[in-house]
């Protein structure tokens, strides 16, 4: 298990969606990159690694500080599209090998080289620029159904990074909510919504909209 690389984004122009900026261009770099807890809220454009940010209310801050994509669902969307994908094509920051990324537990930390400990907060939810940015029609409805988002990472202990480092799962908590599973119940599979009450990890905001359509439901 181990980071095939490290990819930091510029801005580009965003002509799919507002606001005008995207960080969604992100590109593998050969250099060790500093991981930190951002220091602003979710929509402040703060994230993990230095010289990234991002742009939208919904992006960045601690809950979504770092993207991982699997290399292995990258090939799997390569076959379907019909074209090559590079690392960082779907604005991941860590592009890895030998990790079911989707399969990782809503809480679980991985040690990435020798001292940064991430640990597994939620899911990304595709959106209008990421369909744009891959240039496919139904995109959205394609990546929904598919249910493999990757997953976003609070970091707990900050460090320095680098393509090829290995990675260690050292904590698994002790329930079965995945990243996929946590990431079903909140798009297509609603009748999954109870299952995440088990999830301590999930951000404050996914516990309060599993609450509200489970009271609604119930009402």
């Amino acid at each position: 298990m181990k980071l095939l690389s490290v990819n930091v984004g510029k801005a580009r122009h965003n002509p799919w969606m507002a606001p005008a900026l995207t960080g969604i261009d992100k590109h593998p770099t050969d250099r060790p990159v500093m991981v930190t807890a951002p220091g602003g809220p979710q929509g402040s454009g703060a994230v993990g690694l230095a010289g990234d940010r991002t742009y939208g209310r919904h992006h960045g801050g601690p809950d979504q500080a770092v993207y991982a994509y699997a290399r292995e669902d990258l090939d799997v969307w390569e076959a379907e599209l019909g074209r090559p994908l590079r690392n960082g094509v779907f604005g991941e920051n860590l592009t890895t090998t030998g990790i079911e990324v989707n399969e990782a537990l809503i809480g679980e930390r991985w040690r990435v080289g020798r001292h940064v400990i991430l640990e597994t907060s939620s899911f990304r939810i595709p959106c209008g620029t990421f369909q744009g940015w891959l240039d496919r029609t139904g995109w959205i409805k394609r990546f929904t159904q598919a249910a493999k988002p990757g997953a976003y990472f609070r970091v707990i202990t900050e460090g320095r990074i680098h393509a090829g480092d290995p990675v260690e799962i050292v904590h698994r908590p002790d329930h079965d909510v995945t990243v996929a599973l946590a990431f079903r119940a909140l798009t297509r599979e609603p009748a999954l919504l109870p299952r995440l009450a088990a999830a301590e990890a999930l951000p404050e905001d996914i516990k309060e909209i599993a609450r509200k359509r489970l009271s609604g439901r119930s009402g």
